[in-house]
């Protein structure tokens, strides 16, 4: 759920399914203190009924047509009254929802939303459009940045495996396999950000998560791709020393090009760490 502030009026916007619902209710709430009456007013008008039952058609399958056809024929008759509940249970409609409680109220798909704030007032109507595209926007940024760490997670699993695989021994103890893992992991870090997952925690007590959680989506485009490489690195049998290298040269190379040919500020690690061993390092 969230919230967008129109003209001093807080409109909630919900998700269902991933599509987008705007609540009448706080809509006609611009307009006067009954909100329902104005909804149910907006519902007796004929265009109303033909905007929504075409609506509908277009987009819902299951539709019932011919109880809109009923309600068309009344529609605008002195004794017409329909509610959004009785519209949704007759046609079966999908562009209106009733939910009840502290929350609740008339909620409409995006669509019919900036039809019925048209009603209200044009001028409101393109204030509900202006306020809401920032909220989608924030959104696929959002969106970007999980799937960005979603893809990092799934290489980290084709990185352990290969770490699995080519570097712990069977007699390990698990104590001793998770230092293996911690440590190529730290590999990772030190060629993107310059610092160990310890040193960055170090750095920001006051911080949740680990370091990967505050990388910037580039960073973890260019994380995911050193993952696939490092583990093909490792099954080529790479030393560890000689993985950083080429790691942190592929890390400053992507950034570089990732901040559209700019110098990555977030790579610290400079390549006169080559001539240094790994256990100096991490």
């Amino acid at each position: 759920m969230a919230k967008i502030n129109v003209k001093n009026t807080e409109v909630t916007v919900i998700q269902i399914n991933g599509v987008d619902y705007i609540s009448l209710t706080d809509i006609a709430k611009f307009k006067t203190a009954d909100p329902n009456a104005v909804i149910g007013n907006w519902m007796r008008n004929r265009n109303t009924i033909e905007y929504l039952g075409i609506w509908e058609c277009l987009y819902n399958p299951l539709f019932k047509p011919l109880e809109f056809e009923g309600f068309k024929k009344e529609a605008g008759l002195n004794a017409f009254t329909l509610s959004p509940q009785k519209w949704i249970e007759t046609t079966a409609a999908i562009g209106l929802i009733s939910k009840s409680g502290r929350y609740g109220g008339t909620f409409a798909h995006k669509d019919i939303a900036f039809k019925f704030a048209s009603w209200i007032s044009i001028e409101f109507e393109l204030y509900v459009v202006k306020e809401f595209q920032p909220l989608k926007e924030e959104e696929q940024k959002a969106l970007g940045w999980s799937a960005k760490r979603e893809l990092a997670k799934i290489n980290y699993h084709i990185h352990t495996d290969a770490i699995k695989q080519n570097l712990i021994p069977q007699e390990l103890t698990p104590q001793q396999t998770s230092v293996i893992y911690a440590g190529e992991a730290d590999v990772l870090n030190m060629a993107l950000f310059g610092m160990t997952a310890a040193a960055w925690r170090e750095a920001h007590p006051d911080l949740k998560g680990n370091i990967r959680d505050y990388a910037t989506i580039n960073e973890l485009i260019c994380l995911s791709n050193m993952e696939n490489i490092n583990a093909i690195l490792i099954h080529e049998g790479l030393p560890q020393r000689e993985r950083l290298i080429k790691l942190n040269r592929i890390a400053i190379q992507q950034m570089s090009v990732l901040q559209g040919g700019g110098k990555p500020e977030t790579v610290a690690l400079k390549l006169f760490y080559s001539t240094q061993t790994v256990s100096q390092l991490i």
